[in-house]
């Protein structure tokens, strides 16, 4: 079973969520993977003990065009749909940042005149924890405009023989949140109780009831006098997996960059309860 954690918005608890949930399953003795597949900043390996054993850079090609063959014939700009080659009365100009490494253009040319030169945006790491946990997470190179082929590549490598996988997602909406979702099972959607957090989930399930996934949802730092949240999921008939309150336990751990689960027997039975419910729901 693939698992999906993710949020409309940063900060909701998907990393508090995926480690812990990830953490109790192993202790439960299920064959887990975890990928921190939000690649822009993963922070899922802060908690564990991670012995890396494998890394590579991933790359796209960027177009280089040969302009003593180019006839300025402008096929190139016309197939591209991020205007990242363009065609001028006496040139050809290349926009490396705009680029995203599809390799229409040199499909298209009549002429042979474009080649292909690879560029690294990232790379991904795979790793053991201590607990047996098999690790892997990507990184995007600052500067760089899109994450979406790291996280391709990061679960394209992911192993098929595990009970359950887990993958941290981007924040947000956008295409990266989509290349993470797809082919998942299951999606946790994390929250907060206040307007920022409603407004951002609302979009979240969009995307998530678009692509046809099941769906639960995880609220983080529960506050019961924020009425809004719980009247928006009992009028959609959005199932609430867990309510995780305000505790000083929970921040104090966080803030040491511990897993609280480890600590708190409580919240261990929870995480396993979430993990029944979540399997509940997918039969």
């Amino acid at each position: 079973m693939i698992i999906n954690v993710l949020s409309g918005k940063g900060g909701t608890g998907k990393t508090t969520v995926s480690t812990s949930l990830a953490y109790v399953l192993r202790e439960k003795g299920l064959k887990v993977q975890l990928l921190d597949a939000d690649v822009e900043e993963p922070n899922d390996h802060i908690f564990f003990d991670i012995e890396f054993h494998r890394e590579r850079s991933v790359d796209i090609l960027l177009p280089v065009v040969d302009k003593e063959k180019c006839t300025l014939c402008g096929e190139c700009g016309k197939v591209c749909q991020f205007g990242a080659i363009v065609v001028f009365p006496t040139t050809v100009m290349v926009f490396d940042y705009l680029c995203h490494g599809c390799g229409a253009c040199t499909m298209v040319c009549p002429e042979k005149a474009i080649s292909e030169k690879p560029k690294s945006i990232g790379k991904i790491s795979y790793g053991v924890t201590k607990e047996g946990i098999l690790f892997g997470m990507g990184l995007l190179n600052i500067g760089e405009p899109s994450g979406v082929k790291i996280i391709r590549e990061l679960k394209k490598e992911m192993e098929k023989d595990f009970d359950v996988t887990i993958i941290d997602s981007p924040p947000g909406t956008s295409c990266p949140v989509v290349e993470s979702l797809r082919k998942s099972d299951f999606a946790v959607l994390v929250t907060e109780s206040t307007p920022f957090g409603l407004h951002d989930l609302r979009m979240a399930l969009r995307v998530v009831d678009e692509m046809g996934i099941k769906r639960g949802v995880v609220i983080n730092r529960y506050d019961p006098n924020f009425k809004d949240l719980d009247e928006f999921l009992e009028k959609e008939e959005i199932p609430v997996l867990m309510r995780i309150p305000f505790d000083r336990r929970i921040a104090h751990h966080y803030s040491r960059g511990e897993l609280f689960v480890k600590h708190l027997d409580d919240w261990k039975k929870a995480f396993i309860e979430l993990y029944e419910k979540i399997k509940g729901m997918v039969a």
